[in-house]
């Protein structure tokens, strides 16, 4: 069952989840407000609007007439609160009901980065969750690092060691994102998504090398060797490079050797598995 119908803001509208989002929404009948910095016309049906975090004066034109919002943490920023929060409380005083937050399942609630906003959502917000998918299948394709780095180099590099982790697919980080954003009753809680199996690295060489019948290989770095790779192969800045370079060992610990049943749970169907993923977008895969 959803809630009345209303319009939905999705911030990151052009990216991996926003976009995958905004045409859930779409596909099952609901009015989209798409937001990027060039408000770009990126889905048929869905409205275009300019939107920036760090420009406060695109904010009450994305926000007026929406009365929910899928929140995308603007990327590569250790500390997305300073400009997420004073949006939220404008949100809020916009008349917006139900706030639906992308975060991590390595970042807790009030943790690093995007934990603080995770913390304070609640507070503001009777109708909210907070999405913490694990890694995004979808970092070996397309565009994205490790995709980049097996175009350039046949292989990948992480400080995961033998540390298995529960890649979620995110076709379905965007069918909870609908749910959370449009059932009758929120769900209150952060939900922890992941797919069905938590896999090592080599094993995810594995899987595509026999998807793609080219060799792949998984180059294990130390903390050092990947915090610097961060910095150099993606330009990242070296205080979110050796943030991510921490998630890495800590994967390597334990911490992302999990399943959970929430994609099943909330959309009644079962999380896709890497390798019907890999099957599933070969062209994107380098």
């Amino acid at each position: 069952m959803t809630s009345s119908p209303g319009t939905a803001l999705v911030t990151g509208a052009t990216g991996t989840t926003g976009s995958r989002t905004a045409a859930g929404l779409l596909a099952a009948g609901h009015r989209v407000r798409a937001a990027s910095r060039t408000a770009a016309a990126i889905l048929p049906g869905a409205e275009p609007v300019r939107f920036d975090w760090y420009d406060p004066d695109t904010h009450d034109a994305a926000l007026t007439g929406t009365d929910r919002v899928y929140l995308v943490p603007p990327p590569g920023d250790p500390d997305p609160a300073a400009v997420m929060l004073p949006f939220l409380r404008r949100a809020r005083a916009l008349g917006l009901r139900r706030a639906v937050l992308l975060s991590s399942s390595a970042v807790p609630e009030g943790g690093p980065a995007v934990g603080e906003v995770h913390r304070a959502l609640p507070g503001l917000f009777d109708a909210w969750a907070v999405l913490r998918p694990s890694w995004f299948m979808q970092n070996f394709t397309g565009t994205h690092l490790h995709a980049a780095t097996l175009r350039e180099t046949g292989g990948f590099s992480t400080a995961t060691g033998d540390g298995r982790t529960g890649y979620v697919d995110a076709d379905d980080i965007a069918a909870v994102a609908v749910h959370a954003l449009t059932d009758a009753h929120a769900p209150r809680a952060d939900l922890v998504l992941t797919g069905p199996q938590a896999l090592r690295h080599d094993e995810i060489a594995a899987v595509l090398t026999e998807v793609t019948g080219r060799p792949v290989v998984h180059r294990r770095l130390t903390y050092e060797g990947m915090r610097d790779h961060l910095v150099r192969a993606a330009g990242m800045p070296p205080e979110f490079a050796a943030l991510l370079a921490g998630l890495d060992r800590a994967i390597a610990d334990g911490a992302e050797d999990r399943t959970t049943d929430t994609v099943r749970r909330v959309t009644g169907r079962a999380p896709n598995d890497f390798r019907t993923v890999v099957v599933r977008e070969s062209a994107l895969v380098p």
